[in-house]
């Protein structure tokens, strides 16, 4: 047994002292098997410790600190690193290296990184410049060479992004020194998108700008200022080349808002019986008219059964076109006495402007005492303004006549209730667009302001308004409205 216990002494001995016999030497240090397993345990320490540092103080303080996804991975990042960095330096020192007898292998390594270790080396120095300037962070939708996604990690070599199909790219750093990117989230996440459309030639331009306008304003991810914008981008082989313009604040859902909006444009374009065309071919005949006697015995006794078909149609059209809903947009703004003299070029401007909207009776268009963010010009119909604090009538107003100008103007809550006394078509401007169309329409300045007296007079001598004096907001409005159309 002692014998056995001597063996085990002797081995574990001869162990040690293999394990302890330098292998080479650098400088003045001699490294051996004991003390290279030593600084390798120590190095995966020193990952883990960094990495779980950085991590804590990127979820605990510097969520409580108030910033941004982007800048607590780029601020943990460098945390990390420097971690990392010191942990080795303590190691090295520790473990009794001389720093200074690893000049001669850095030196070897920087060779060694300049002709085979190129693309490792300019990844790492990408990262670098990644981390510092910033051009991408994060959270950041981004898009480059045709890749779109969102920035999920940036490391030293590469950056990882995940697409919106849910897959994650790995992408090495060069691609973003050296590329072109675009960061839908930089600065400002606003971005336009271009809807194009095609409808069949002869189709009327106000119309198709109506429909293209209306589908945009019904979707809520599309913002009203800036304001949706309909361009004529020529003619095609086959088709008049349209395109929507609209503004949203959320680029992650860009390809959704264009299919939603792509429907919305169908449904609009088929309400209004516009055709979207095929690619056509025109094909010619030789010998037509031989073809013509061919088919006129036979469709003659069907052409006096079509004739009192057609009759009914047409009897059918006139009677439809006789209603408020079925006109135009154009034709309703041309019934307006401040709009119908105007071109359709002009009327092309006023429809982006605003949008008509249908009220059926006894609906109530705008309450008292809420905010005002449209102004309204009735179109068919008639409305009914009422005081419900004051259990008072206003008054009545009719086609052609507007409202809701005192409280966009003055910045104040609806001082009155207005409410639909039969279906009625109103023309919608929203706050951001009425200057703009004040500027281009004199005359409709010049009533909104003598309106602005007389409703204030009717609402004071009625005890509605009472707080009003020389240097009240109404007063204001009035100077900014001379300053600005010298009215």
């Amino acid at each position: 047994m002692d014998w056995l216990f001597n063996r085990i002494q002797i081995t574990f001995a001869g162990l040690a002292r293999l394990f302890d016999t330098p292998i080479f030497e650098i400088g003045k240090t001699r490294y051996s098997i004991s003390l290279i397993v030593t600084l390798v345990v120590i190095s995966f320490a020193v990952f883990w410790v960094s990495h779980a540092a950085s991590t804590l103080i990127n979820r605990r303080l510097l969520v409580k600190l108030g910033f941004d996804r982007g800048s607590r991975e780029v601020i943990a990042t460098f945390i990390r690193y420097l971690l990392t960095v010191i942990g080795f330096v303590i190691v090295l020192q520790t473990a009794g290296v001389n720093l200074s007898s690893l000049t001669l292998f850095a030196g070897v390594l920087g060779i060694g990184l300049g002709f085979g270790l190129q693309n490792l080396a300019s990844n790492f120095i990408s990262g670098i410049t990644l981390l510092i300037e910033q051009p991408i962070r994060v959270g950041d939708f981004i898009e480059i060479d045709r890749l779109l996604g969102t920035v999920e990690t940036i490391s030293i070599r590469s950056t990882t992004v995940r697409t919106l199909d849910g897959v994650f790219v790995i992408v090495p750093n060069i691609r973003f020194v050296e590329n072109n990117i675009i960061n839908w989230s930089y600065r400002d996440p606003r971005c336009r998108l271009h809807i194009p459309v095609g409808v069949a030639y002869g189709s009327d331009t106000l119309t198709v700008t109506e429909a293209l306008l209306a589908a945009a304003r019904k979707d809520s991810k599309v913002l009203s200022d800036p304001a949706p914008r309909v361009w004529f981008r020529g003619y095609g082989d086959s088709a008049m080349q349209f395109e929507l313009l609209v503004w949203t604040n959320q680029p992650t859902e860009a390809e959704p808002l264009k299919s939603a909006l792509y429907f919305a444009i169908n449904r609009e374009l088929q309400h209004r019986s516009i055709e979207v065309p095929f690619p056509q071919q025109d094909l010619y005949i030789r010998n037509i008219e031989a073809l013509v006697a061919l088919f006129q015995r036979d469709n003659a006794s069907e052409l006096g059964n079509g004739k009192h078909l057609e009759g009914d149609i047409a009897h059918t059209r006139k009677s439809a076109s006789k209603g408020p809903s079925n006109l135009t947009l154009r034709d309703m703004l041309r019934r307006i006495a401040y709009f119908e003299q105007c071109t359709d070029e002009e009327l092309l401007q006023l429809i982006e402007y605003g949008y008509r909207q249908l009220f059926p009776a006894k609906q109530i268009v705008c309450e008292e005492g809420t905010p005002g963010e449209s102004f309204y010009i009735i179109l068919n119909g008639s409305v009914e303004i009422f005081s419900k604090r004051a259990e008072q009538y206003i008054a009545t107003l009719n086609e052609g006549e507007f409202f809701g100008e005192m409280s966009l103007l003055m910045g104040i809550p609806r001082s009155a209730t207005v409410r639909t006394l039969e279906d009625t078509v109103l023309f919608v401007i929203e706050r951001n667009d009425l200057q703009k169309l004040l500027e281009d329409h004199r005359g409709l300045a010049d009533q909104i302001a003598n309106k602005l007296m007389e409703r204030q007079q009717t609402l004071r001598e009625m005890g509605i308004l009472t707080e009003f004096s020389e240097e009240t907001p109404l007063v204001r409005v009035r100077r900014r409205l001379q300053t600005l159309f010298g009215i």
